[in-house]
């Protein structure tokens, strides 16, 4: 199949004028070679979308193969979709790249002590060695579902990958499970990152956000003196448990991820936000933002804790320079069939509305095998039921931008939803993402142009979209 690396901007353009002409061709498969551009040279860190090589952050980093981690894996056929990668290397900002090292290290790993999961909404948290650990619909989760791990919490042992956003809370963006009795190297291993509190060097012990850490046995790994511990230091340490107590066997100062003058592009929830220094911290990095900064997709009064970004910039003294902050949190949701897909483009038409696919979507099908991101495609036919999660965008006469994209069991249903902005109200009908649903023996009384409204619609025989509930606000 033809690979189309292209970013949303240049999809645009292909759609309104020379389709095709523009399309941006990239081998697929790991493999050494010089670098794909001079463009930026640094550090990448993101949630892996699909493999041939790894894509991290909309770029397709070719790879030799290879993964430097501390955590039992070795190769990039270990890896699964959601992990968090720092990737070191270059890349040219239209969707390619050539990696010099990839590295993987896990958030959190340790037994569940319990786990909510709402399949309605699509979030929910564990709880693993005193930490919480939120959960949305872009979480992957491999050896078992949210609700099997919520069912039995204390069944299972997991490895965390994601992003701390406080003081003993993490989003995950990757959550493997395995049943207790099948654990990961060991029936006790744990390990836990944080902010050093309660150090007490004669006892040699010491808490992260209220959990207790013995490092009595331990040793500092790269190089680290644990001598030179204090409260406020952020650390890794690694360990197995007894009780409720964290044997610690190597403590790491967390390093900063990247070095001076490094390139940077790194994406995760903001914590920490600080609005007249113009600072706010993602994955323990501190950014350093002005009003030199561009913003796509959001502007500066979006920036709150909580909100998931992705920043590029300059790594100078300690502090990233963001030069670009992007939004990347979702603003609609779509359910429905696929109908129609343009492979070459990878446009779909799922129910009446048009997703585009770009090299960030994370496409999860009902297989736990590690597929290229051309099987991931050619997994997903027309037939299939999807859930779609993106941002809304009005050009082309509106469509989606798929963040995220999951195969489902429709059930039988025949019925689609949709959660968006209003783009048009009519007697008989409204529109949104371009789509024309007519109103039938249903209601949208009230409802105006630029509503958040959730939409459950049918097609009928003669191929219209018609409501099927009065819509909702």
């Amino acid at each position: 199949m033809k690979r189309n690396g292209l970013s949303v901007a240049v999809k645009m353009v292909m759609m309104g004028a020379v389709a095709g002409s523009l399309i941006a061709c990239g081998g697929s498969g790991s493999g050494s070679g010089s670098s794909a551009s001079t463009g930026h040279d640094g550090r990448s860190v993101g949630a892996v979308t699909g493999f041939g090589s790894v894509y991290v952050n909309g770029t397709r980093f070719k790879t030799d193969g290879t993964v430097t981690s501390s955590d039992g894996l070795e190769r990039e056929d270990q890896l699964h979709k959601g992990m968090v990668l720092k990737v070191n290397g270059s890349w040219n900002g239209q969707g390619e790249g050539q990696a010099r090292e990839v590295s993987y290290d896990d958030t959190l790993r340790g037994p569940l002590t319990g786990a909510t999961w709402s399949s309605t909404d699509k979030t929910g948290s564990l709880t693993l060695l005193g930490q919480t650990v939120e959960l949305d619909a872009k979480t992957v989760f491999r050896g078992a579902t949210a609700a099997e791990l919520a069912g039995k919490p204390t069944n299972y042992r997991v490895r965390v990958s994601g992003w701390r956003t406080a003081d003993g809370q993490f989003r995950a963006s990757y959550v493997g499970a395995k049943v207790i009795g099948l654990e990961f190297g060991g029936t006790n291993e744990a390990e836990l990152e944080g902010i050093v509190a309660d150090l007490d060097a004669t006892a040699r012990t010491f808490t992260i956000a209220g959990y207790s850490v013995n490092y009595e046995l331990a040793s500092g790994d790269d190089d680290f003196d644990l001598a030179d511990l204090e409260n406020g230091m952020a650390v890794e340490v690694e360990g197995y448990l007894n009780g409720d107590l964290l044997m610690a066997k190597e403590i790491e100062q967390e390093d900063d991820l990247f070095e001076d003058d490094d390139d940077v592009e790194i994406s995760g929830d903001i914590f920490a936000f600080d609005e007249s220094a113009g600072t706010f911290m993602i994955n323990g990095v501190q950014v350093q933002f002005s009003d030199d900064t561009e913003f796509d997709d959001m502007d500066s009064g979006n920036l709150q804790d909580g909100t998931y970004v992705k920043v590029e910039g300059e790594f100078r003294n300690g502090v990233l320079i963001a030069e670009e902050i992007e939004g990347q949190e979702g603003d609609a949701e779509l359910s429905g069939k696929i109908q129609e897909f343009d492979r070459e483009n990878e446009i779909l038409t799922v129910s009446g509305v048009k997703v585009w696919l770009t090299d960030t979507t994370l496409i999860e099908t009902d297989s736990d095998k590690r597929r290229s991101r051309e099987d991931d495609l050619n997994a997903l036919q027309v037939g299939d039921y999807v859930e779609v999660e993106g941002r809304q965008r009005d050009t082309d006469g509106g469509y989606l931008e798929a963040f995220s994209i999951e195969r489902e069991d429709d059930e039988g249903e025949n019925v689609a939803e949709i959660e968006g902005r209003v783009d048009a109200v009519g007697e008989t009908s409204l529109t949104i993402m371009n789509l024309e649903i007519l109103f039938g023996a249903y209601s949208a009384a009230g409802v105006s142009v630029g509503d958040e409204v959730e939409v459950e619609y049918t097609q009928n025989t003669g191929g219209e979209f018609v409501l099927a509930s009065d819509v909702s606000q």
